[in-house]
């Protein structure tokens, strides 16, 4: 049954309030939300003539043979068709590259200072604001990932984007984003995401200097992950997600709106006399959504050792290889830790994956120090990571009690099956890079004791079958 929300029309002369923006609730839903009565056509998507003399536009974000499961589209009935505009040509905004070559690969831990956030007065929107840290593989193939960071203090006007690349990911980590879609409007508050897909225009206004992060992936759209033995419900409830309701605008810019097209990791642009956002009715399973993150259902042990990270997936973008990802959206949310006889930190680790940290707030258990919001880190393919001296000399001697952990921080993780290049932006120009990261787990010391017998050992391991008592 088609999902159907209340509408909202965004006149020529008043504007919507995000406060009173409504929803539709589901992940992948065949969805269905008209601005005005009965402008959706009945019964096909193709009429010779739509309602409201409305213009059908067919959006499709897999290819029209895939698997019903698999195929994604929306069909958009607009005030006029998106063909309308001026040829693309090209434009400089902001720092984005699929060139991995930049720079010698380097294997070693690397760690990022918080990203600048534009001071007021600096007049960089979300698009001027975009900078690639790291990467890999092709656009042009339809395989591959990028990470950005954004830093903008002014919000995009008469002018929006779309990625002809792959589906963004956005984390906002400072400032509220109100995002503008061909689907309707979204707000997007720190401790929240929102997915952009393929070929989605929008445009991002703010209300004060703001930084976050995005991952980007080429080679298909996010799925909810499978559950498995968990069963049915937990991680990130479908219900939770949420999708904008139709809302447009008739709008004409007698002085040009601005089309930019992220197409082959360059950026276009061209220009047209009206507002893209003239959507007045859609429907369909192909939309933007967002998903706040104190929502999600945390699994964890209730006996012992640490469960593998994989338990924190939000979101995944599946490979060809079964249980493979291109790219995981992972978090580390506030939670209860009650492991008996267990080092409760995330244990050391090296990893056949490519594992990018970020912080929206609070402090990391594993780094407490050094680690801050709006800062990152990069642990490449099987290079060695871990807790730092502190706190595993805490962690090895706390008492294993119940115990909250995280209170008041997000931290995220975007994981890739493929070995990421980071740019001359991230190595370079940034200069976050803090050199001194290395250091964090030098003063580990040897516990080593050859001498070393079962009696001594204070913890209290339990028995199990057979053992004597």
């Amino acid at each position: 049954m088609p999902n159907v929300a209340v509408p909202i029309i965004l006149s020529k002369n008043k504007e919507i309030k995000m406060a009173d923006l409504k929803y539709l609730s589901g992940f992948g839903n065949e969805f269905t939300s008209e601005a005005l009565p009965d402008a959706l056509p009945k019964g096909q998507n193709s009429p010779q003539k739509c309602p409201y003399g409305l213009y059908a536009e067919q959006l499709s974000g897999s290819a029209f043979t895939a698997p019903r499961e698999n195929n994604c589209r929306s069909w958009l009935y607009r005030i006029r068709p998106s063909v309308i505009h001026k040829p693309f040509e090209k434009t400089s905004q902001g720092d984005v590259t699929h060139n991995w070559d930049e720079c010698d690969p380097n294997p070693n831990q690397m760690r990022w200072k918080p990203f600048d956030v534009p001071a007021e007065g600096s007049n960089i929107d979300f698009t001027e604001g975009l900078h690639t840290l790291c990467g890999a593989g092709d656009a042009r193939a339809r395989h591959g990932v990028a990470i950005h960071i954004y830093g903008c203090d002014i919000s995009m006007k008469d002018k929006c984007i779309y990625n002809s690349d792959g589906d963004f990911l956005i984390v906002p980590q400072k400032g509220i984003l109100n995002i503008t879609t061909e689907f309707g409007k979204l707000e997007v508050k720190p401790n929240e995401i929102c997915v952009i897909q393929l070929g989605m225009r929008f445009s991002v206004e703010i209300s004060e200097p703001s930084r976050g992060y995005i991952l980007e992936v080429f080679d298909a759209h996010f799925l909810l992950p499978n559950l498995g033995p968990i069963g049915a419900n937990g991680l990130a409830n479908p219900r939770d997600f949420l999708t904008p309701v139709a809302c447009f605008e008739d709008r004409d810019v007698s002085s040009g709106f601005t089309v930019i097209s992220k197409f082959q990791g360059k950026f276009f642009k061209a220009v047209q006399g009206h507002s893209p956002f003239d959507v007045v009715a859609w429907h369909g399973n192909y939309a933007p959504y967002k998903y706040d993150l104190s929502k999600f259902n945390v699994v964890n042990t209730v006996s012992f050792d640490h469960c593998d990270p994989s338990i924190f997936t939000v979101l995944t973008c599946p490979s060809l290889k079964p249980g493979v990802a291109i790219a995981d959206f992972v978090i580390f949310p506030p939670r209860w830790s009650v492991a008996e006889h267990t080092f409760r930190p995330p244990y050391y680790h090296r990893n056949c994956m490519s594992e990018f940290m970020g912080l929206i707030q609070g402090k990391y258990e594993a780094k407490e120090e050094g680690f801050a919001p709006g800062g990152g880190s990069l642990h490449s393919m099987m290079t060695p990571h871990g807790p730092d001296e502190d706190c595993f000399e805490k962690a090895s001697e706390a008492e294993l009690k119940p115990q909250r952990v995280a209170d008041d921080t997000m931290a995220f993780m975007f994981e890739s099956s493929l070995s990421m290049a980071v740019t001359k932006w991230g190595n370079k120009t940034c200069q976050k890079v803090d050199h001194d990261y290395h250091k964090v787990w030098q003063p580990l010391r040897k516990h080593f004791n050859p001498d070393w017998k079962p009696a001594e050992n204070n913890q209290n391991v339990t028995s199990g079958p057979g053992d004597e008592m």
